[in-house]
This record gives C-alpha cells, sequence and structure tokens, in this order.
C-alpha cells in the first residue's frame, strides 16, 4: 500500500511538472464538445432515432423562429461558450451534411440528444 502511495506522489510530481502552463491571455483554438441532448447541436436528426428536434416549438426563440435541430429555443450552452471564447455564433454538429474541414478549426460538437435512451 505504502508503496502504491509512493508511486502515486511520484507520477503527480512528473505530471505536474511536465504540464504545460498557459499564460494569461492564452488563446483556445477549438471547443470540441461531448454530452447528450442539452449540448446537441443537431447530431441526433441524422441518426435512426425517434428523438429528433427539428420541428416546432423547438427553435421558436431563435432568430427566424425556425427549427434549429437542437432541443432547445435556440443556442444550447456549448453555442454561448463558443462565442464567449471568440470561436464561432454556433458550433457545427459533427454529422452536420455542411460541415466544411475548415469548421473543425473552431470547433464541432458530437453530442447526441437521447443517446442512452432505451425503447
Amino acid at each position: 500500500m505504502k508503496l502504491q502511495i509512493l508511486l502515486l506522489a511520484l507520477v503527480l510530481i512528473v505530471v505536474e511538472a511536465n504540464a504545460v502552463k498557459q499564460g494569461i491571455n492564452a488563446t483556445i483554438p477549438a471547443l470540441i464538445v461531448f454530452g447528450d441532448s442539452i449540448m446537441d447541436t443537431g447530431n441526433n436528426n441524422n441518426l435512426p432515432t425517434l428523438l429528433k428536434c427539428n420541428f416546432p416549438p423547438y427553435g421558436k426563440d431563435y432568430p427566424g423562429g425556425y427549427a434549429t435541430r437542437r432541443f432547445s429555443d435556440g443556442r444550447v450552452p456549448s453555442d454561448l461558450i463558443a462565442e464567449k471564447l471568440g470561436l464561432a455564433k454556433t458550433l457545427p454538429a459533427y454529422m452536420n451534411p455542411y460541415l466544411k474541414p475548415e469548421d473543425l478549426l473552431k470547433g464541432v460538437t458530437f453530442a447526441s440528444g437521447g443517446t442512452g435512451y432505451i425503447h
């Protein structure tokens, strides 16, 4: 037991010593998101599932009032975080058919609503 604690302490010291230190004004190049419906920006609509959000009332508060393929009335938390970081106003879904390779440089979401749903 003592040997395990010693090894753990040594590993933590090595990890801390080799950790990359970011400056105060460090930039974040991209935001990669994993999660469920609260972070889903449209992946679920491209999966063979009954849980979809591409119809009203989803998106009713979004500019234009159209369904955004998100499980919300507009943007989801990851969109707000991406905007605050200066990356993009909204993050694209990984399974979005219009996703371009350069979009991945700013961030993407792999989140999918209802992933753990049992029929």
